[in-house]
């Protein structure tokens, strides 16, 4: 048993807290990974930074190995063709799959975020921005996402920023392009009648971050028409760990929570 091959029309999203230290005794699994992905890991000076990386990389092949039936070592990624210049560094993919199988991965401060689903999907999770990071980047977005941030006093300007910019990353994840695309090439902000229309043929929604909602911002957006609201799953820190991590993963009966039904154009979050 697993979770399932996702539905069509329909987005998996999954979250995990990174562990902050390595418990001894108690090693990361870290024999799923292939040489590129040890080699990026060992690239960071800090020990931190590469516990956060092995974390995130042991997590994504372990759940993506639960959907696909087949040990995670097996798992082998590839790059689809840039959508500007056809050059392989577009989004990440699964080499050699059976069928339609898209994933993104995110991960910010302790804080990672796993998108699946049978379209082209991205997701960003981000540290909430300070006011330095609002007034350096705002003046790069789209001429209406900008004029919307202004309308905000200060304290909540950094909140509409944070998830605008989330939803801003998650779709050029999407897409393929990252943040190479001009930003002021496609309109990603609060909506309403008066608003520019979102990019076609996507779906693109802030996600809640559970008790980290404080720290964190976060969005999703996938291609097609996904039906709202969508069930996000915590992976239990086990996955790390544990040799059989299908076995963890299969066990999560139930959503921790489902995200709300959006009130705008924007799908912002009660």
């Amino acid at each position: 048993m697993n979770p399932g091959w996702p539905a069509k029309g329909r987005l998996d999203l999954w979250m995990l807290r990174q562990p902050w230290t390595e418990l001894p005794g108690d090693p990361l699994v870290v024999s799923d990974l292939d040489e590129r992905e040890m080699a990026r890991a060992d690239s960071f000076c800090r020990a931190h930074d590469r516990l956060l990386y092995l974390s995130a990389h042991i997590a994504l092949r372990r759940l993506l190995a639960s959907y696909l039936r087949i040990p995670p070592g097996e798992v082998r990624f590839t790059r689809e063709p840039c959508p500007g210049c056809g050059a392989s560094h577009g989004r990440p993919a699964v080499a050699d799959c059976p069928a339609p199988l898209h994933f993104s991965l995110s991960h910010s401060n302790g804080l990672a975020l796993f998108g699946v689903a049978t379209e082209p999907v991205g997701v960003d999770v981000e540290k909430f921005p300070g006011e330095e990071t609002v007034e350096l980047c705002s003046p790069a977005l789209h001429p209406v996402e900008q004029a919307e941030l202004q309308r905000h006093a200060r304290p909540d300007r950094l909140t509409a920023f944070g998830r605008l910019w989330t939803r801003k990353e998650a779709y050029l994840k999407g897409i393929g392009t990252g943040l190479s695309r001009d930003l002021t090439a496609d309109y990603l902000g609060e909506g309403g009648t008066a608003a520019p229309p979102y990019p076609p043929e996507w779906t693109v929604r802030n996600v809640p971050c559970g008790s980290s909602h404080t720290i964190h911002v976060a969005a999703a957006a996938v291609r097609g028409d996904v039906t709202w609201p969508t069930t996000i799953r915590w992976l239990p820190a086990d996955c790390l760990y544990a040799e059989d991590a299908g076995a963890v993963i299969d066990a999560i009966a139930s959503p921790r929570w489902t995200a709300p039904a959006p009130a705008t154009q924007a799908g912002l979050p009660a």
